[in-house]
């Protein structure tokens, strides 16, 4: 009558990945869930969800992402479509292009700035209709 749906490993556990520190990697990631990164990675870096570089972590390459939060170091070219943090010991170097930037007193940031807002597109049939009193 009632078929119970089995969650998988990472529904369970919750949908965080994590690099820890003293860990380097060189080549490129993609993921679809959330990530942490204490580490150090040379190479790209791509997700549909929510990065954060913590204090001792460091990228050295691109990141597409939906939102950011920095601690650590980045060069390269970063493109969130939401929000990137910059905690107060972050260091940005390179290029950024954002939805929206919000800077702590503190963090240096060394690159350009391009900020894009997310804009809802009207569908060719939403109607756009004026009342009148």
């Amino acid at each position: 009558m009632f078929e119970k749906k089995t969650k998988s490993y990472t529904d369970l556990l919750g949908k965080t990945n994590r690099i820890v520190e003293g860990t380097s990697i060189q080549g490129n990631i993609v993921s679809p869930a959330d990530f942490r990164l204490d580490g150090h990675l040379v190479g790209n870096f791509e997700s549909k969800g929510k990065l954060v570089i913590g204090p001792a972590g460091s990228v050295k390459g691109d990141i597409t992402c939906k939102n950011c939060d920095i601690e650590g170091r980045f060069e390269g070219k970063i493109q969130v479509t939401e929000l990137l943090n910059l905690k107060t010991k972050a260091v940005i170097k390179g290029e950024v292009v954002c939805g929206k930037l919000a800077v702590e007193p503190g963090a240096e940031f060394s690159a350009t700035c391009v900020m894009k807002p997310n804009v809802k597109n009207l569908q060719p049939n939403d109607a756009v209709t004026e009342k009148t009193a």
